[in-house]
């Protein structure tokens, strides 16, 4: 095994990415409870929620309410995703920490989530870019499909490239590489990242790991050995994307925690509080969280039943 870090940053994407997709809507006032309680675990960044229109992701809707509502702590990076400059402008107005931006490495993938090509994409986040910069804000760049597109299949990672480079031109300060649809493996990812460690700064490149198949840990594993230190994750394995179907949830933060402990990487995150956090999201969900913790903590309490 190749000498790994000591310490990774964790993003904690549940409230926006996690919740998403979620069937039965969940109530502002218990957001703003579960974010105050990621911020208490220690998580270092959360991306509170997205400023889209309601049309489009209903669960949603209350991203003023929620950026309005949470306990901010100084340590913590409050960030928002926003699609466009309307939806920049809410963001700022609640005066979120970080800018997210998003597109895709699929075209296709990239007309059904933003509803343009590519190329006609690159000047909108370009123009939102540089208004958050403007105002005080730092930017980062999603590029989802970069592992395969539920349309497309494989991504040649030269479009990957193209994309990244676009958008760190446009002054991202850093850049996710998501596998949107949970497609990627271990061999995969370490190919993929070889050959962008020859295009891109890997001081510069988080990774979004889904856990479709089931191996969103291992190849977390492979991108540490490529000196990834920072990884995108939601707490009990919450996630999927509208626009990616057979899309499943995000790798678990909680598991995602409990390996990087027990290999002696630090995150400065409270397993114990975690499990206090994602014990309540749970409770306010229709099904329980896909997580193996929370799957044990479940047995278990079935068990004292």
């Amino acid at each position: 095994m190749l000498s790994l870090p000591t310490h990774v940053t964790i993003k904690e994407v549940g409230p926006r990415d996690g919740l998403q997709n979620q069937p039965a809507e969940v109530a502002t006032e218990d957001k703003i409870t579960w974010i105050n309680q990621l911020s208490e675990s220690g998580c270092p960044y959360i991306e509170i929620s997205s400023f889209v229109h309601p049309k489009w992701i209903p669960q949603l809707k209350d991203a003023r309410k929620v950026a309005a509502g949470i306990k901010r702590k100084k340590e913590v990076t409050y960030a928002a995703l926003v699609p466009n400059m309307k939806g920049l402008e809410g963001a700022l107005e609640t005066d979120v920490d970080e800018i997210s931006v998003f597109m895709s490495a699929s075209e296709t993938h990239n007309q059904k989530n933003i509803n343009k090509s590519i190329e006609a994409t690159f000047p909108v986040l370009k123009k939102v870019i540089e208004e958050a910069k403007q105002a005080g804000k730092s930017v980062r760049g999603y590029v989802s499909t970069v592992f395969g597109c539920p349309y497309e299949g494989h991504i040649p990672v030269e479009q990957v490239i193209n994309v990244s480079e676009q958008l760190l031109s446009m002054g991202i300060g850093e850049l996710s590489l998501g596998d949107t649809v949970g497609v990627a493996n271990p061999k995969q990812v370490d190919r993929v990242l070889t050959e962008l460690a020859r295009h891109l700064p890997m001081d510069q490149t988080a990774m979004h790991f889904h856990n479709t198949r089931g191996m969103a840990l291992a190849n977390t594993l492979v991108a540490l050995e490529h000196g990834i230190t920072t990884f995108d994750s939601a707490l009990g394995g919450l996630g999927g994307c509208p626009y990616a179907k057979g899309a499943s949830g995000n790798v678990a933060t909680d598991d995602l925690v409990h390996m990087l402990h027990e290999m002696d990487i630090q995150t400065g995150i409270s397993e114990e509080q975690l499990k206090n956090a994602a014990r309540f999201i749970q409770s306010k969900l229709s099904a329980p969280l896909p997580s193996h913790l929370m799957q044990i903590i479940n047995r278990e309490e079935e068990h004292c039943e």
